[in-house]
């Protein structure tokens, strides 16, 4: 069972493929199979995402006391922010492990860890795209987030472990891989005492057989802008970028420790939309910061209005223990970080609606992801799976294959969908 970002994806997958490497039977969390023990990869970055998890572990402990299993793990990044309280407050779970524990775990099983496994994985998204997470951990500062307190400090992956890896999944039909870290522009500065984030993308895209290749997670500060000249040569990284800015507010950013303001971030954008014409911009905002005024809130609504993201999407802040910004009050009441996140949003439909409308006439390429009722559901370069827009084509004598490209005409459009017919 996977709760969380795909970061926590791609270590359950890890985990499944060292199992089965050990030859001990295993299924994923879509399985209808019986399972005699179930092991919770947990989610611990903001309020809501703890509670999900706390209560799939209580859910498990209760299956596990009613005797429907007979194991219980948890590991994940709540298990290793809050292994002593769990272990106190829910005492039905057999252990718990932290996000570097994997050995550990495995010993429950017998089993050893496999070197010879690296390079291998076995995905549980669907066959056609898969997640390749390049670095461990994060080195920011960044007041509001307790991610190195449960991941640890930035740990890149060597480049041929990446290649040998991507070769892996494009040989077992991979077409589309998503590069993720928590800051994918610091890459190979650990390692390398560079950033060679650009040579790795340089790299992956010789990769025969590989259509297309996105990048998550671009960190603003330090920001290699050699990467979008890799970007603008290579026909199958797609025309996308990840980047996280947090807020529009040069005070805000300042408070939540970004080491930016809003005019450089402002240069970057236009640097990036010159270099690659056409790029699709996904960014993330907090609402509700501590300290955030309503002139701070009206500036980020003026930068999100002036700036006309592609993709968009805002969290309401969440006070996490032990991070510099819970020295601060918590002075923004919850009802009003959601407002400020609604407002946000629906200044983002409008943008999206006007966007999506001009693309109405024009022939795109499209992934087909899946099937539901009526239509084939796809994707454009211009979007990541589950959280971007989505291509929409009635079904029709014409039988679409799951993970195939096709070329779409678009027909109508809303905020966040696209119709289109072959």
């Amino acid at each position: 069972m996977t709760l969380g970002c795909s970061k926590n994806l791609v270590d359950s997958e890890v985990l499944l493929t060292q199992l089965r490497g050990n030859d001990i039977q295993t299924t994923n969390q879509d399985s209808n199979t019986e399972s005699n023990v179930v092991i919770i990869n947990t989610c611990g970055f903001i309020d809501n995402a703890k509670q999900e998890s706390i209560d799939t572990i209580l859910q498990y402990a209760k299956a596990k006391e009613q005797g429907q299993i007979e194991k219980l793990y948890v590991t994940g990044c709540l298990s290793q922010r809050y292994r002593n309280d769990l272990e106190k407050e829910i005492p039905g779970v057999d252990a718990f492990f932290g996000t570097l524990e994997l050995p550990q775990l495995l010993k429950k099983f017998n089993a050893d860890y496999k070197h010879q496994l690296l390079g291998e994985r076995i995905t549980s998204t669907s066959r056609h795209y898969a997640y390749l997470k390049i670095s461990e951990g994060c080195d920011r500062p960044c007041s509001f987030c307790a991610i190195p307190i449960m991941r640890g400090g930035h740990l890149s992956r060597p480049i041929n472990d990446l290649i040998l890896e991507a070769k892996n999944l494009v040989k077992n039909g991979t077409k589309e891989i998503l590069i993720i870290a928590q800051d994918s522009t610091y890459y190979g500065i650990d390692i390398y005492k560079k950033r060679k984030l650009a040579e790795l993308l340089d790299r992956l895209s010789d990769i025969e057989g590989l259509e297309w290749l996105r990048l998550h997670y671009a960190f603003p500060t330090g920001f290699p802008m050699d990467v979008l000249d890799v970007m603008a040569q290579k026909d199958n990284i797609c025309n996308y970028l990840d980047i996280p800015l947090q807020h529009g507010s040069s005070k805000m950013l300042q408070i939540m420790r970004r080491g930016i303001n809003r005019e450089k971030i402002e240069t970057l954008l236009e640097t990036i939309r010159t270099k690659v014409p056409g790029i699709a911009i996904r960014t993330t905002l907090i609402a509700g910061h501590p300290g955030e005024s309503e002139q701070d809130f009206e500036e980020m609504l003026d930068f999100v209005e002036k700036s006309r993201f592609e993709r968009l999407g805002i969290f309401t802040y969440s006070h996490e223990e032990n991070t510099h910004s819970y020295s601060f009050k918590d002075d923004v009441p919850k009802e009003v970080k959601q407002e400020r996140a609604d407002t946000v949003m629906e200044l983002q439909e409008s943008i999206s609606l006007e966007l999506n409308q001009k693309l109405i006439g024009q022939k795109l390429k499209v992934i087909i992801d899946r099937k539901e009722g009526e239509y084939f559901i796809g994707r454009t370069e211009f979007d990541s799976p589950e959280v971007d827009n989505e291509v929409l084509i009635k079904v029709t004598d014409n039988y679409l294959p799951i993970g195939d490209f096709v070329n779409v005409r678009i027909t109508d459009a809303s905020e966040f969908d696209l119709i289109g017919e072959l």
